[in-house]
């Protein structure tokens, strides 16, 4: 390597043009470069042996580690470099170490082990969220599942109440018949008592009432007040047989009284 092509190489790789001038003149007087006119002209095809060379010459440059990672990768890749270095060579200033291809290696895995941290909190992110997401799905469960279970209780309440009002109907439906029907027979009984059978004596008070001749005075009255109550006309009675039972009535207490 001449020093035009020393002095390009450092400028290219960030070295100010002061810091190039005295390297390259370093370089001269250790031997580790030749002097070849000094006008500018550039050979053509590879200038250093291998990416080792490019590296140490570099890191004798003053350039950071990472800057020289990524100059000599870039280097390799123009085609100035002709050869992947593997550390061991001992010749000029080249070390005697492998610290470009580990640096390279290391820049290489760093940026792996960057990405595979930022996925692994990108994964751990997600299964928080998704987490998150089943906490909900779980809670919005119970109370579904809670509100079913009330829902049941409730409609069991509201078969047993609507069971209940279908029996009190029922019942309330035979009582209704049953007291139609001794309705019926009451109005039955005064009239073939009043309006029919008109020849019995006015003193057949039990007769009458369709009661046995032994009836106390007691179950007689009972049975009048009974009637009156049925038949009177505010009660939707019939007032010409309400008027029959009344006298009746006046005239049982009228004897009674008497006695």
């Amino acid at each position: 390597m001449n020093t035009d092509q020393a002095f390009d190489l450092l400028k290219d790789a960030g070295v100010t043009e002061s810091s190039s001038i005295q390297t390259v003149r370093r370089w001269l007087r250790e031997g580790k470069i030749k002097y070849e006119g000094g006008n500018g002209n550039r050979k053509t095809g590879y200038i250093m042996d291998d990416t080792d060379q490019a590296f140490e010459m570099l890191k004798d440059a003053g350039v950071t580690e990472s800057n020289s990672v990524q100059t000599v990768s870039r280097w390799l890749g123009e085609g100035k470099i002709k050869y992947a270095g593997n550390g061991k060579r001992n010749t000029g200033y080249i070390s005697d170490d492998r610290a470009s291809k580990l640096a390279i290696n290391d820049s290489i895995n760093q940026n792996k082990d960057e990405i595979i941290h930022r996925l692994k909190l990108k994964i751990q992110a997600q299964e928080k969220h998704i987490e998150g997401i089943e906490e909900l799905h779980e809670t919005a469960k119970r109370i579904l599942i809670q509100q079913r279970d009330m829902f049941k209780k409730e409609v069991a309440i509201l078969k047993n109440e609507k069971s209940e009002l279908q029996n009190e109907s029922k019942d309330l439906l035979k009582e209704n018949i049953e007291l139609r029907n001794e309705l019926i027979t009451l109005k039955e009984k005064i009239r073939n008592n009043y309006m029919i059978d008109s020849t019995i004596q006015s003193d057949g008070y039990s007769e009458k009432l369709g009661l046995s001749k032994m009836a106390s005075d007691k179950e007689v009255l009972a049975e009048y007040k009974g009637l009156l109550k049925i038949t009177h006309p505010d009660h939707n009675g019939n007032a010409k047989v309400f008027h029959y039972i009344k006298t009746d009535y006046d005239n049982f207490r009228k004897s009674k009284k008497g006695k």
